[in-house]
């Protein structure tokens, strides 16, 4: 917020307080978050190609449904649902933690809307990547079979491994593209005085 500068017909910048860094950060984890709901459309869209040119012996369910249906299991509620119910439940995990992933990004790259963030300095799309490799490698090698969700990565079929990698491509370029536009969006939507009162 800006206030009067005494006489001076300018608008002093009023001191920025621990407020001002809280409010930037929420606002940077919401651009993640949408942006991570945006590109969860493109992977999903990916996914359902790509899904369509694996051998029909490969052509099961892909890991959103694996992990929804293993961890309902391990809750004791798996038996609740039926199969539309597990489609919901797989399209809510889906997108939720792709929504939860973009916030993370979104906070640690502070999408700017000068193409670059700070991950690095590179074109938001290529930080997306990056970061969606990491989302990758720390998912399927890391804390889905530390949980006993799904085996490592390294035992899935190589087909299915390159469609999995290949969509998170997809989403990390999506990632880093939206949140960037976003970024930039923020001035004509939601910044500056208000004038039409």
């Amino acid at each position: 917020m800006e206030q009067r500068g005494s006489g001076t017909g300018r608008r002093a910048q009023r001191p920025r307080s621990a407020a001002d860094g809280g409010g930037a950060l929420a606002r940077d984890a919401l651009i993640g978050a949408i942006a991570g709901t945006a590109a969860t459309v493109a992977m999903t869209l990916a996914a359902d190609a790509l899904f369509r040119r694996l051998p029909a012996r490969e052509r099961y369910p892909l890991p959103p449904r694996e992990l929804t249906e293993r961890a309902l299991a391990a809750a004791g509620a798996r038996e609740v649902f039926d199969e539309p119910g597990l489609q919901a439940a797989t399209l809510a995990s889906h997108f939720g933690f792709g929504a939860a992933s973009g916030a993370l990004y979104g906070l640690l790259a502070r999408p700017s809307s000068r193409g670059t963030g700070r991950l690095g300095g590179a074109p938001a799309a290529l930080e997306g990547v990056g970061f969606a490799i990491g989302v990758w490698t720390a998912s399927y090698f890391g804390w889905v079979p530390a949980f006993g969700l799904l085996r490592s990565a390294s035992s899935h079929p190589a087909r299915r491994n390159a469609l999995m990698l290949s969509v998170h491509l997809v989403w990390g370029s999506s990632l880093g593209l939206v949140a960037q536009g976003l970024s930039r969006a923020l001035k004509p939507i939601a910044g500056g005085e208000l004038r039409d009162r």
